[in-house]
């Protein structure tokens, strides 16, 4: 491959025409989650979790809010393939050709982690955590008044987190592949990252451990998985990196 060394004037302009198209996509995006967002919104408030509970507004704004805020997240999410290639389109000059190939079919893979993500979130976690708070509720005696506003935020809180923490086996991979780090290092500090997980998941659940036990296993099943991933990069990195030295010491022979 023939790298064309670019200018920073030229990086600057090959950025603002990704950024221009992702705007144009990401508007045309919007428009379509506008006729998505109120379907969405009223499946999500006669679901199991949510049809026993009577979801108030306590500001006239409130239904208004969580309208634009699910047409927001639902824009993003079908604009994050296209937001992923325009990243890939803008670093691709950059990497080789196996590269450049590999990186690329990563984009299907980290869509589908995002999306499973936020549904183990929404289908395991977020009915075990909405039955637990409700069940402190009813032990203290106490009569929620929920308003849609704080559910629907909770909600948030509790998924959309997942989607992008499932990202880590493609982002591993990703930094793996272009040697920027390695497997050893992972398993080297593999109890500092156990640690970080373990605060994340408090972070992201209620105060009990069933709860906690339920995000941090998933957590670090996830970490582990991403381990074995990066050998597999790693190892074609170090594949890509001697054929490159290969290649360019026979470009580098005088013709016979």
């Amino acid at each position: 491959m023939i790298e064309k060394d670019m200018t920073l004037i030229e990086h600057i302009g090959e950025l603002r025409k990704r950024l221009t198209i992702l705007v144009v996509f990401f508007v045309l995006a919007l428009i379509i989650s506008f006729f998505l967002a109120q379907p969405l919104i009223q499946y999500l408030q006669y679901t199991e979790e949510a049809k026993n509970l009577t979801l108030n507004a306590f500001k006239i704004t409130d239904p208004l809010k969580i309208f634009m805020q699910v047409t927001m997240i639902l824009a993003l999410i079908i604009t994050s393939p296209l937001i992923m290639y325009q990243f890939w389109a803008f670093i691709s000059p950059g990497l080789l050709d196996k590269e450049r190939r590999a990186t690329l079919s990563y984009i299907p893979f980290s869509v589908l982690l995002f999306l499973g993500g936020i549904a183990f979130a929404y289908l395991i976690l977020f009915p075990y955590v909405i039955g637990f708070m409700l069940s402190i509720s009813d032990n203290m005696d106490i009569q929620e008044t929920i308003g849609i506003n704080e559910y629907f935020q909770f909600l948030f809180q509790i998924t959309l987190p997942f989607g992008l923490i499932f990202q880590l086996p493609v982002v591993m991979l990703f930094l793996t592949r272009l040697g920027i780090i390695t497997p050893m290092l992972m398993t080297k500090y593999r109890k500092y990252s156990y640690l970080g997980l373990v605060i994340i998941a408090a972070f992201i659940t209620p105060p009990d451990i069933v709860s906690h036990m339920i995000v941090t296993l998933p957590l670090i099943i996830l970490y582990e998985f991403s381990v074995l991933i990066a050998k597999v990069g790693y190892r074609k990195f170090l594949k890509a990196e001697q054929q490159q030295a290969i290649k360019e010491q026979q470009e580098s022979l005088p013709p016979k």
